[in-house]
């Protein structure tokens, strides 16, 4: 999406004889997704960290509205909530309102709203999180499903028949009763503060099973993509979500949800703004110093990682820092401009610079690690989705090239045929993951910061020295 005009809401009455003429119902610099119609004909629909009805281009947490098609007049529902709306349905179409999936801090739960300048309610549920809400109605009643998972328990689909009534919701499948039945990992909310600003930030731990709350534990940063996203109270392990697959490989996992994460207010979304890597990468660092403060994780055997933005991040602070004994990086960029110019979404890296390249050069290039890239030493992993149109797979180009140049050890891995987000072929889910457990393997245990010998230069170096201290010896034997 090239501009914001080009996306606006159109209705078409099919009723008409053709040539039919849309017509045009909103006029604004938001990006409308997820549109229902209610039963007095009304259209609600969502916006979500892609632009503001109220007034100029401006990403927030998810927002829910209605927009009567007659009037063109818009109005906000659940104006009150501070956090992101993931999910929403209508009520006896409608009729007695709308219940959501709202995410707050690492929880997220369904809340209802009769009409939109009436109070919120949240239902009285289970902790977790509940997504992919969909409901029937008949008579005066809603029947409701929904996908229900938390830290140590995986995703099944419950139904209830009345909304009200959530915590007596019934299982409906078992299809990871096998996750049931193993020692899984444990996770808990941990927070700390930026000392820069003083904001407190507020992540997850996820313990390797039967380490819960263990002291001196080797770390693994998985790091979130979006930014417009969080890790939250779940159950999804798969090439993305990481968390539940490293820590059962001993890994205590800290997934941080660093500025510009949902869940915390728009003010903490929007403060990624003109410091897109920098700022983040502060709150992250941040968190790491103080789990080592707290004598949790053991500060020689610290590892990181991340996908999409995570992998934006990953690239930068491993130029901030060498404390990082290996790094995986997938789909990421280490510099915005041929970012800007490749990606399908290039209104993004304009609004968070706060414009094009020629405009504000110098955030372009102040945020990007490509730049930095001689104060790197951590063993790196690249991950590259050949049919990336989000992140071009140049970018990781880019990044293995300039790893190469300095003898860094570095191994990229290029899955055909894939897109973004990976689903064309789960042979290629596997490999990803497959081998990022092997990479943090192989260097997760050689501490970096310790160690100057770590690039491949060095190696060479210090063998060389080894086998001429090797022949020096030799010849002073044989000529004693």
């Amino acid at each position: 999406m090239e501009f914001i005009s080009d996306y606006e809401l159109y209705s078409l009455d099919l009723t008409k004889p053709l040539p039919l003429i849309p017509v045009r119902l909103t006029n604004n610099s938001a990006v409308e997704r997820n549109l229902k119609w209610a039963n007095d004909g009304s259209i609600f629909f969502m916006v979500s960290a892609a632009g503001s009805i109220e007034g100029k281009y401006e990403d927030t947490q998810g927002r829910l509205y209605k927009i009567n098609p007659n009037t063109r007049q818009i109005e906000r529902w659940a104006h009150q909530f501070n956090g992101a709306i993931t999910n929403y349905i209508l009520l006896q179409g409608g009729q007695e309102g709308v219940a959501f999936s709202g995410q707050l801090s690492t929880e997220v739960q369904i809340y209802t709203q009769r009409l939109a300048n009436t109070e919120l309610n949240r239902l009285n549920g289970w902790n977790g999180t509940y997504e992919n809400i969909v409901t029937s109605s008949s008579g005066k009643s809603s029947t409701v499903a929904f996908i229900h998972s938390s830290f140590e328990k995986p995703q099944e689909v419950y139904f209830i028949d009345q909304i009200d009534q959530l915590n007596t919701a019934q299982q409906l499948t078992y299809e990871n009763k096998l996750f049931t039945e193993r020692n899984l990992p444990k996770g808990k909310a941990y927070r700390w503060t930026n000392k820069d600003d003083q904001t407190e930030i507020e992540g997850i731990l996820v313990y390797p099973p039967d380490k819960f709350e263990e002291k001196n534990l080797p770390l693994f940063v998985l790091i979130h993509g979006g930014p417009n996203d969080a890790d939250v109270n779940s159950f999804r392990p798969d090439w993305y979500y990481l968390a539940p697959i490293m820590a059962t490989e001993g890994w205590l996992v800290f997934q941080p949800n660093y500025r510009g994460s949902t869940g915390y207010g728009d003010g903490f979304l929007q403060g990624v703004r003109f410091q897109i890597v920098s700022k983040p990468a502060k709150d992250i660092l941040y968190g790491v110093d103080a789990l080592i403060q707290d004598e949790i994780v053991d500060s020689k055997r610290l590892t990181i990682g991340g996908y999409s933005y995570g992998a934006y991040l990953t690239n930068w602070i491993i130029t901030e820092t060498t404390r990082f004994n290996a790094a995986l990086s997938g789909a990421g960029a280490s510099e915005h401009v041929a970012d800007w110019g490749l990606t399908d979404i290039p209104l993004t890296s304009v609004y968070m610079f706060g414009g094009f390249p020629w405009q504000v050069p110098h955030l372009y290039q102040g945020e990007a690690a490509i730049f930095r890239m001689n104060k790197v030493r951590t063993p790196t992993l690249i991950i590259v989705p050949s049919n990336d149109i989000r992140v071009a797979a140049s970018e990781n180009f880019i990044l293995e090239r300039a790893l190469n140049s300095l003898n860094i050890p570095t191994k990229m891995i290029i899955l055909p045929g894939e897109s973004h987000i990976l689903g064309n072929n789960p042979w290629h889910e596997k490999i990803k993951v497959r081998e990022e457990i092997k990479w943090l393997q192989k260097y997760g245990d050689i501490c970096v910061s310790c160690n100057t010998t770590l690039n491949s230069a060095s190696y060479s170096k210090q063998t060389s020295i080894r086998l001429l201290s090797f022949i020096f010896l030799l010849t002073f034997y044989f000529f004693l």
